[in-house]
């Protein structure tokens, strides 16, 4: 073997090594597993990771050498190396494709949505600062961190089968708030206020709310001056299992006057049209029973959307969830979770999502015929670094026209 070609393949295992605990990593955050459960898994493959380039440095120094001379030849690797180089290098076929295919850059599966966006300096805004712990404020500090720079986006969003009727609705959306009080709630009740300025049809928030139980307190604060003339509805996420008793961040919600479509479908009507409204907290709570869309017939062809069923639109915490929605012909779903990714590399986007399908619905519009997804980038984190990824209030204008 050549040794350009013996560097390319020691190059690409090494980096399928990482790559494999990467697509790890991300789906292992995707899980219904409890906290706890998820946390010990993470630190078992984080040390694992760094014990097999170890164990290969100690028990295969001579090939290790071969490799960076470039005279390795494959067939005198011993065969536990080359089984696991087998390995790494076929995660490039599993995992590194199609990651290579779904960067935002090629726009594969997504809407064509225009958007209009602001940043603001909600500090600066404000007038006073938003850190409450120390390690808010050294963080905050932190060259190019954004976690203070709101992204106010405005998006036309075309959504294939939405009734003429409710062209130009617009929704704001809300997600991932994650109150721990590292952040003063005037941070979110910026934003809260923000959006009900822009005067919405309709107000949703896509659930992880709470991380601490104390801030439980804050939520009628934040929140009860929300106004929208169709209602404002949240779904709960997978942190808001962190507090004792998830049903007090529910209760706390309704005192505030929003309406929790966990687990259920809400039939309502706006603008005239039938809707089903529909909320998605799997995998955390139970997912919402509802039929499936029924089968055209060839002499129903001309029908309208409106004489065959209501119009759904599902607030789901996680986009892993649009494959759902699609067996169930809902043609609007609103998600959050994975954060963009909470750190964008130029070009390339985003590394880290905690999805089942790693980082190909990490945030934007997308369209899974005939089913249209918005996924923001969310408001906070626990984690207080945003790094080319603004934190994101979405105000969505709904477009009949297709994508």
């Amino acid at each position: 073997m050549n040794p350009m070609a013996c560097w390319v393949l020691s190059a690409a295992a090494l980096l399928g090594h990482f790559g494999l605990h990467l697509a790890l990593y991300n789906r292992l955050n995707s899980l219904g597993w409890p906290r706890r459960r998820i946390k010990r898994t993470e630190k078992v493959l984080f040390v694992e990771m760094w014990l097999t380039l170890l164990a290969v440095l100690v028990f295969f120094p001579d090939a290790v050498r071969r490799m960076f001379a470039g005279t390795m030849v494959w067939s005198d690797l011993p065969w536990p190396l080359a089984v696991y180089g087998g390995v790494c290098l076929a995660v490039w076929l599993v995992f590194g494709l199609p990651w290579l295919l779904w960067r935002p850059i090629f726009r594969w599966e997504w809407a064509d949505a225009p958007r209009r966006v602001e940043v603001v300096d909600v500090a600066k805004t404000l007038g006073r600062p938003l850190p409450r712990s120390l390690k808010c404020r050294w963080q905050s500090r932190l060259p190019m961190n954004q976690i203070f720079d709101l992204a106010v986006e405005e998006v036309l969003l075309p959504v294939p089968g939405l009734p003429k009727e409710l062209d130009g609705y617009r929704i704001a959306h809300l997600s991932d708030i994650h109150l721990t009080g590292d952040v003063a709630p005037d941070y979110v009740r910026y934003a809260v206020d923000r959006a009900s300025q822009w005067m919405p049809d309709m107000m949703a928030l896509s659930g992880d709310i709470i991380d601490k139980q104390p801030c439980i307190d804050w939520l009628f604060d934040i929140f009860s001056g929300a106004r929208a003339s169709d209602g404002c509805y949240f779904v709960l996420g997978n942190h808001d299992t962190r507090v004792v008793d998830s049903w007090q961040t529910r209760e706390a919600m309704d005192r505030a006057g929003w309406t929790d479509l966990g687990s259920r479908v809400l039939p309502t009507e706006v603008r005239g049209v039938s809707i089903e409204l529909i909320g998605n907290e799997h995998p955390w709570f139970a997912r919402p029973v509802i039929p499936p869309p029924p089968r055209k017939r060839p002499d129903d062809a001309q029908q309208t959307h409106a004489s065959e069923r209501p119009f759904r639109l599902a607030i789901s915490h996680s986009p892993d969830q649009v494959f759902w929605a699609q067996r169930h012909g809902i043609e609007l779903v609103l998600a959050g979770h994975t954060h963009g990714g909470q750190g964008r590399l130029p070009l390339v986007g985003p590394l880290l999502s905690p999805s089942f399908h790693g980082s190909r619905f990490a945030s934007g519009d997308f369209w899974k015929p005939p089913t249209t997804m918005h996924v923001s980038r969310g408001l906070g984190g626990v984690h207080l670094l945003r790094v080319n990824c603004r934190p994101e209030l979405s105000l969505l204008v709904l477009k009949s026209d297709g994508p």
